[in-house]
């Protein structure tokens, strides 16, 4: 969670900032994707079932090429949006868990042990409860769906409660959802995964090995990075591995050390702006001088050092996948059509194992797992939280959505087991939001500080 100062001296507005505000502010809320992932959510499906149908269908199964002679992809845009779009969503994971690995919650075992724990209760009971319901037949490639946690939506309800919740379950949360997103990476390399080329395996190996020598030499500008990752992208899509894992092994290549110290960053940041207030004061004009610009760009310089490559492409990154390519994802994976499919999907295996895969599964694995790793010592409870506040938030970890709509698509691709999964989905993140929303609510606001 960024920390946002809070600046003495603000630029004066201009007309285009007043017009903009409204938007500036709504992205900057908690619980903005949230909101625009639901209001996504409920387009893609009213479309879906309006006399407009056909066009919904129609649009997200436009081709789109893109290549130059031999060297041409020809994908429909419903899969454009799965393989490309989302391998970005993924890199941000990667950058994420590199993040929390390196400096945050899983980078000591002491630390790491209760939302590992947690995390991977919250994934084998609920595929256990869903292979209890599709033990055979064809649904059952679905197990990983219901595994999956929603982080955006997750946090987006938790944020909701405002101060009533200790700032360490949100930490707790975020860090129990980002070792899920490890579990569901590796779920969905293995498991998920179709015949393997080799020599498409071999250049994208040698891609990420190539990113791996870049960091190792030295080299920080992010369009280097992004032109090997692309590379590794389409070696991994052919190979027959799913293309969103290059997205969470290029992460790993991303540098993540500053160039310079934080004593040298404050001791040259002072005399820089020593310097650009003698250069100020000695100047008339309005506009900055040379001198000033050269302070400046300097004070800039300094400023990109003492911040890691990883730190600004996943800040960067974050407004891209919250509010564009999540949305867009929804839109086009979000559209249940309510036909015979429909109500046959009310009294579905597939549903069920999904449904209460999330409802029960979840928040039954998620305390369970908890409460191991606390009463043999593996982890401790975080400072201000409670059982209470551990089994509220177990059921937010039912919010499956964007995760579990993404793995139904890799289990089931476009056959009718897909709008089962979808009902599923829907139905328990809805249930199991509002159920952990009003679980946190009731607890006293005392026992929250």
């Amino acid at each position: 969670m960024a920390h946002r100062i809070h600046l003495h001296h603000k630029p004066t507005p201009t007309p285009i900032d007043r017009v903009v505000r409204p938007v500036t502010q709504f992205m900057h809320a908690d619980g903005a994707t949230g909101i625009l992932l639901i209001i996504c959510t409920a387009i893609a499906m009213a479309w879906a079932n309006s006399p407009w149908s056909a066009s919904y269908i129609q649009l997200w199964e436009t081709h789109v090429r893109i290549g130059v002679g031999e060297l041409m992809l020809d994908k429909s845009l419903h899969h454009w949006i799965n393989d490309g779009l989302m391998a970005v969503f993924f890199f941000l994971v990667g950058l994420e868990i590199k993040r929390e690995v390196l400096v945050g919650e899983l980078a000591t075992m002491q630390k790491a042990a209760l939302p590992i724990a947690a995390a991977l209760g919250g994934m084998l009971i609920p595929a256990a409860i869903y292979v209890a319901f599709n033990s055979s037949g064809e649904g059952k490639a679905g197990w990983g769906i219901p595994m999956a946690t929603d982080i955006a939506f997750a946090l987006g309800v938790l944020s909701l409660l405002g101060k009533r919740i200790p700032p360490a379950l949100t930490v707790f949360l975020a860090a129990l959802a980002i070792a899920d997103d490890m579990g569901a990476v590796m779920v969905i390399a293995i498991f998920y995964t179709a015949e393997i080329s080799l020599l498409s395996l071999a250049i994208g190996l040698a891609a990420l090995i190539a990113a791996g020598l870049l960091n190792r030499a030295g080299v920080r500008h992010p369009g280097i990075y992004a032109v090997v990752g692309v590379i590794c992208w389409i070696a991994v899509l052919k190979s027959g591995i799913h293309a969103t894992v290059a997205g969470v092994l290029m992460a790993m290549a991303i540098p993540a050390r500053t160039r310079i110290s934080t004593h040298g960053f404050v001791n040259n940041g002072r005399a820089l702006l020593d310097e650009y207030e003698k250069s100020a004061q000695a100047s008339d004009s309005a506009i900055p001088s040379l001198q000033q610009n050269s302070v400046a760009r300097t004070l800039e310089i300094n400023c990109e050092q003492v911040q890691t490559p990883l730190q600004r492409l996943e800040r960067g990154l974050h407004g891209w996948v919250g509010f564009f390519i999540m949305p867009i994802f929804a839109l086009a994976n979000a559209g249940i059509i309510f036909d015979g499919n429909f109500a046959e999907a009310l009294t579905h295996p597939v549903t069920f194992g999904v449904a209460f895969g999330l409802i029960i599964g979840k928040p039954i694995g998620i305390t369970l797992l908890s409460w191991f790793a606390i009463r043999f010592g593996w982890g401790a409870m975080p400072d201000g939280v409670t059982w209470q506040h551990v089994y509220g938030a177990a059921w937010l970890g039912g919010i499956g959505f964007t995760m579990s709509l993404f793995v139904g698509g890799l289990a089931f691709g476009e056959s009718p087991l897909m709008t089962m999964a979808k009902v599923g989905i829907l139905a328990a993140s809805i249930i199991c939001g509002i159920v952990g929303w009003l679980l946190l609510r009731r607890i006293p606001i005392s026992s929250a500080e």
